[in-house]
């Protein structure tokens, strides 16, 4: 080696170089170790003979298998077998000499292993002179195909000590094994029987990983899945179930809706619980003014004989005691009036009028007693004539009302509700129904056999309701308007007759009277009131209580067999 660089030798390309490279001889210990020689110190080996130009210096030949070789050289450049110089017993085989070619010096190396002293070289014969290369050798060439590249010393062999054995009594506490992985030593390639290396770790399959961890993550999530579709078919979902819902916030309606109307109106409407006479009933009314003063139907109030039988109970729940004001068993109507009461919201009056056939209306009550009942409709007939009550049987208690009719729900104890149109004011006071089986009947079934809503409900104008509140509230009592005749109410023919004798025998055209001044006599059938037909006495007396005393009135009758028209002015009566 030179400056820590491999030094290539140059060999002759002739022979092969392994044939020339002698095998170590063996040991005799059977390890296959190769020994190394010992050292000696080097000689210098002995000026050669001069020789031709271009001859090379062979090998000395090597004894044993190679000597043939070198015979056969020998042969080939015609120089005969040369004699070996003899080595001393007991040495170790002399290495193999390598002989330099000519010009080329040799520099020991220093990693070389010292070596025997080579035998006396001997003169080789003359061989025939071969070429110069072109140019000088290369050391750091690659060796040419099949021929081993530069040999190296192998190292010594490096065994473990054995170990000495312990003295029993010397031996101390074996110490415990430690735990874990043996500790890391220092590796060596060439020792023998050393700590043996755990084995790597099977490397196991990413892939087949990756397969299993997929597998077990679909049976675990089909599991769960089934038991969740399980539990949620038998009880309709994991939580409690919660439906969508609008907010509650109020956005309001319309005035003329009817939950405009019934928010309007139901302040002003209340409820009236009455005992008296053995009996008891509920109706309903409406506030007039700020005074306290209610109107109602006479039917709801009829039993009471004084004002701790009256109750009367607002929208808001406050109670309070009423007093009987006034009433009128002909029209049917009745005012009370509360005192101590503050806030109160008076509903204001339409015109009954003003009414057509098919106008929404609400009608509000508390039928079986449940109270701020709202219902709504229209306006089906106006001028219904109908009358209601007549129990006592000698016709004191009949009411005769020219009333509007409407198909909003009224029930028993509705009656004294207001009517009220698209603008909430009031246009009627509810007072009858029609029921199934009978032929008519107020708020509490007028003897109707089976009492009841069926659409047919009946209103008093409140024109005429008006008129007759103001008169009770001022005077305590109400007028009719009269013509001054007694009618035949047995008469079966169409339209009214005038009676030939009145009650107790009297005229049946009173003296004096609007009839008498207008020159109506007995037997006269009265078929028109201003161009109205009527059909019987009930009629009559309907159309004539619907207007006030004092108005004029047109009636058209047949008198033998001739139709004649006749004008008179409406008188009074007290009622009752």
């Amino acid at each position: 080696m030179n400056n820590g660089k491999p030094n290539w030798w140059s060999r002759p390309s002739s022979a092969p170089e392994a044939a020339r490279i002698p095998a170590p001889p063996s040991s005799g210990d059977g390890d296959g170790d190769f020994p190394l020689p010992a050292p000696h110190p080097p000689t210098t080996p002995p000026a050669p003979a001069p020789e031709p130009a271009g001859a090379d210096l062979r090998a000395a030949a090597p004894a044993g298998a190679d000597a043939r070789a070198a015979e056969a050289e020998a042969e080939t450049t015609g120089t005969g077998p040369q004699t070996p110089e003899p080595v001393a017993a007991g040495s170790p085989d002399p290495a193999p000499s390598v002989v330099l070619t000519k010009g080329e010096p040799r520099d020991p190396a220093p990693e070389e292993v010292p070596h025997v002293q080579d035998p006396a070289p001997v003169p080789a014969p003359q061989a025939q002179t071969q070429a110069q290369p072109l140019h000088a050798p290369d050391e750091y060439r690659t060796p040419p195909y099949g021929e081993p590249g530069p040999w190296a010393p192998a190292p010594p062999v490096q065994r473990p000590p054995a170990p000495v054995p312990v003295p029993p009594h010397q031996q101390g506490p074996v110490p415990p094994h430690p735990q874990g992985p043996a500790p890391w030593t220092q590796y060596d390639p060439w020792g023998v029987g050393g700590p043996a290396l755990p084995p790597p770790p099977a490397k196991r399959s990413r892939k087949g990983l990756a397969v299993a961890g997929a597998l077990v993550f679909a049976l675990i999530t089909g599991v769960i899945g089934g038991g969740i579709g399980a539990y949620v078919e038998r009880n309709g979902g994991l939580t409690t179930v919660e439906l969508p819902q609008s907010d509650a916030k109020d956005t309001g309606r319309a005035p003329e809706s009817v939950a405009g109307i019934a928010a309007s109106a139901l302040p002003g409407v209340v409820t009236l619980h009455v005992r008296g006479g053995g009996s008891s009933g509920t109706g309903t009314g409406f506030v007039l003014d700020t005074k306290g003063h209610i109107l109602t139907n006479n039917h709801v109030v009829d039993g009471a004989r004084s004002s701790a039988d009256i109750s009367v109970t607002f929208s808001s729940g406050e109670t309070a005691r009423a007093k009987l004001v006034g009433k009128d068993t002909g029209y049917d109507l009745a005012v009370v009036q509360v005192t101590g009461v503050s806030g109160l919201k008076p509903l204001p009056l339409g015109n009954s009028d003003g009414v057509r056939v098919g106008d929404p209306v609400v009608a509000i009550g508390a039928p079986f007693d449940l109270s701020n009942t709202v219902t709504s409709g229209i306006i089906s007939a106006k001028e219904r004539p109908i009358t209601a009550g007549g129990e006592k049987g000698d016709g004191s208690d009949v009411s005769y009302v020219d009333a509007l009719q409407t198909d909003a729900p009224i029930n028993p104890g509705n009656s004294g509700g207001p009517l009220l149109d698209s603008k909430a004011r009031v246009i009627g006071i509810n007072s009858a129904i029609r029921a199934a089986g009978g032929s008519g009947g107020d708020g509490e079934g007028g003897g109707a056999s089976q009492p009841g809503s069926i659409g047919l409900g009946f209103a008093i104008p409140i024109n005429q309701g008006k008129r007759v509140a103001e008169e009770l509230i001022n005077t305590g009592k109400a007028t009719h308007p009269v013509i001054g005749v007694s009618l035949d109410m047995q008469y079966s023919g169409d339209g009214a007759r005038v009676g030939q004798k009145g009650k107790d025998g009297t005229a049946s055209v009173t003296p004096g009277g609007p009839a008498a001044k207008a020159g109506l006599r007995p037997g006269d059938v009265i078929t028109k009131v201003d161009g109205q037909r009527v059909h019987n006495g009930e009629e009559l007396i309907v159309k004539i209580r619907a207007h006030r005393p004092g108005d004029r009135l047109e009636l058209t009758l047949e008198r033998d067999g001739k139709e004649l028209t006749k004008t008179l002015t409406l008188g009074s009566s007290q009622g009752t």
